[in-house]
């Protein structure tokens, strides 16, 4: 998938500042639709969770629904698909805010986890794209991951004297 591809959805996502995923695929449908194009529901599923692994789109635990909301993540520029504006008079979804501040506590503790599994399996190029998105989660977030950004730093450096 290319990021302008993730950024869409991202855009999509941001329309309702966020949706859960089964109805970011119908949007995605109903978009494809007026679009004139015919969809795949494999490919959207496996678009929406490669923009997830890619920190374009974020998981948001709502502990108060028990729902998981995808909601536009530190990875992406948001941008309208073609005739996406169209959708929030489509499509009866709520407009949602989630917390800031909560949100970006979860995506700190994935990115952590994930720094901690990349390191350990000494990936380097995922270690080199997790160190891209922690300058980029500071960015967009009041957070400060600078121990996880220095974690990847060390194994980078490690990976490349050996």
């Amino acid at each position: 998938m290319s990021e302008a591809t993730y950024d869409d959805l991202a855009g999509v996502v941001d329309l309702f500042g966020a949706l859960t995923r089964e109805e970011l695929e119908t949007a995605l449908g109903e978009l494809a639709f007026k679009q004139g194009r015919e969809t795949d529901g494999e490919a959207l599923s496996g678009a929406i969770s490669d923009a997830v692994d890619a920190y374009y789109l974020v998981p948001y635990e709502d502990d108060e629904t028990d729902a998981e909301l995808l909601t536009v993540g530190p990875m992406a520029f948001p941008t309208l698909p073609d005739r996406a504006e169209d959708l929030p008079h489509i499509l009866d979804y709520p407009t949602r805010e989630v917390p800031r501040d909560e949100l970006a506590t979860q995506v700190e503790s994935r990115l952590r986890a994930a720094a901690a599994s990349a390191v350990q399996a000494g990936d380097e190029d995922e270690i080199a794209r997790l160190l891209d998105v922690t300058y980029d989660l500071e960015a967009w977030a009041d957070t400060d991951v600078g121990s996880i950004r220095d974690r990847l730093d060390a194994a980078l450096d490690a990976e490349g004297q050996a």
